[in-house]
């Protein structure tokens, strides 16, 4: 009887396991009937959005053949080690659609190797001045022709040895072998090794034939001294194993993707770090541009007597830059392409596109806490104080007027210096400073003690002074100036 029971149940699970497969056919018959009714069309899901390559007219690809360091956290920009002197492969491309070069039309590009941190940006120029002085015939940044690929008419400024530029083909494979032959601690006051150095960075700027400016990027990098760089990598990824908040950093990559820099385009070079040497004109009298008609002390009566020449020009700054075009304010008024001039000219070009829609009114109704936020604390305090600018009170204020004149004229300095003050007052006689020689205060009873800086950091504020020319005595073209 227990046979026959457990036989029993063995039939009533195959009757169930029998009806189970047919239900599962029966589902199974109207999906392969709907998949065979449907052409299946690849075309078609190759255009959708997602397997498209739009907006990428004159965007470019540049590859570093340098690992990243495994030690950048998720939300900070990657950083490449590099050794010093070794040969890096800076891959080029040009994407999207390059049938309009198929005549053999070329393209430009300028690599150059400038300083990451913004205080060293804006001495650049006196940096790289000084390490070309420590180094001579020596380049900063050098091109390893041999390993390069189907790169063009190479150029190397002797006096940029951080830049090299040359024109490549956007329909071949294109790669040019770059070597930095200075180390992060070169520009470091106290060397402590190659950890403590400061960043550089690679910047890529593409143009076309004709100079119109087309795409920028750069990474940040490192230099050490030869295989330091590999040691560096390794201590990392030891380090990097031990913590316990890995999700919080990045892999480390074999190869480093520049990132797009947001350059303001108009057709001429990009303002991201691009430094000019500062005006010589201040210490080279022979460089100024004024009158040397200077022959006696009637002229310069004539001169001050005349209304064009009663309100110098104000004299270059360190830098280069008329100060009065430097700080001049942004107009309410101002609409959006000249509120982007603006902020090219006040060297606020990487938040071009951030304000891209922001006329000269809405651009001033922002707060300095609103600016902060966008722009971060540096940028933004900058910023406020650039849209809020007013004239900047001179460290000192003098009034002077000839012996035989009772209009007085207002002088400014800013530098405290015996050389300022003789080129404002050749600037306001319409002179060259080289015709003015020594310059003195008529001191008790009469006596002429020579300024020196000294003296002119001393001065009071606002004093008034009657001038009165005296001949050289070896030299009748020039004249000592007497302040009484």
């Amino acid at each position: 009887m227990a046979w026959a029971r457990t036989s029993d149940s063995l039939d009533a699970a195959a009757d169930a396991a029998d009806g189970l497969t047919a239900d599962f056919d029966a589902s199974l018959s109207g999906l392969g009937h709907e998949l065979g009714s449907t052409a299946y069309n690849m075309s078609e899901v190759l255009a959708l959005p997602i397997f498209k390559q739009e907006g990428l007219e004159n965007s470019f690809q540049y590859i570093l053949c340098a690992a990243t360091s495994p030690a950048s956290k998720i939300n900070e920009e990657t950083v490449t080690y590099l050794n010093q002197r070794q040969s890096y492969e800076l891959r080029l491309k040009r994407l999207g659609d390059n049938s309009s070069f198929q005549g053999g039309e070329l393209l430009k590009s300028v690599v150059r190797v400038v300083f990451h941190d913004r205080r060293l940006q804006y001495t650049e120029y006196e940096q790289l001045a000084q390490w070309r002085s420590i180094r001579p015939n020596e380049r900063l940044l050098d091109i390893d022709i041999p390993l390069s690929v189907n790169i063009y008419d190479i150029r190397k400024d002797p006096t940029a040895v951080n830049k090299v530029e040359f024109q490549w083909d956007p329909n071949k494979d294109t790669s040019v072998a770059i070597q930095v032959h200075c180390i992060s601690t070169e520009f470091t006051a106290h060397r402590h090794g190659g950890e403590k150095g400061i960043p550089f960075r690679i910047q890529v700027d593409s143009y076309s034939i004709e100079e119109e400016h087309l795409h920028s990027a750069s990474c940040q990098i490192k230099v050490f001294k030869p295989k330091g760089a590999d040691r560096k990598i390794k201590t990392d990824r030891e380090k990097m194993e031990k913590k316990p908040d890995k999700d919080k950093y990045q892999p480390s990559y074999e190869y480093t993707i520049l990132t797009e820099e947001n350059v303001y385009q108009s057709g001429t070079s990009p303002q991201h770090n691009v430094c000019t040497p500062p005006d010589a004109s201040f210490n080279s009298p022979a460089s100024s541009s004024y009158n040397s008609s200077f022959q006696s002390p009637p002229d310069i009566n004539r001169s001050l007597q005349s209304p064009t020449n009663s309100t110098p020009h104000p004299p270059p700054t360190e830098d280069g830059d008329d100060k009065a075009g430097a700080t001049e304010p942004l107009s309410p008024g101002a609409n959006i392409q000249e509120t982007q001039n603006w902020l090219v000219h006040n060297r606020f070009g990487n938040y071009v596109r951030t304000f891209n829609n922001f006329a000269g009114a809405d651009l001033l109704r922002l707060t300095r806490e609103d600016l902060v936020q966008i722009c971060g604390p540096a940028d933004g305090i900058r910023l406020f104080n650039a849209l809020q600018a007013r004239a900047i009170r001179p460290r000192l204020t003098m009034y002077v007027c000839l012996e035989s004149q009772h209009v007085y004229h207002a002088i400014f300095l800013e530098n405290l210096c015996v050389e300022e003050l003789k080129l404002k007052i050749a600037q306001l006689f319409n002179a060259s400073p080289s015709q003015l020689a020594d310059l003195y205060r008529q001191g008790p009873t009469g006596i002429h003690v020579i300024i020196t800086d000294q003296m002119v950091q001393n001065l009071n504020d606002e004093t008034c002074f009657a001038l009165s020319m005296v001949k050289a005595e070896n030299d009748e073209t020039r004249y000592h100036v007497v302040f009484k």
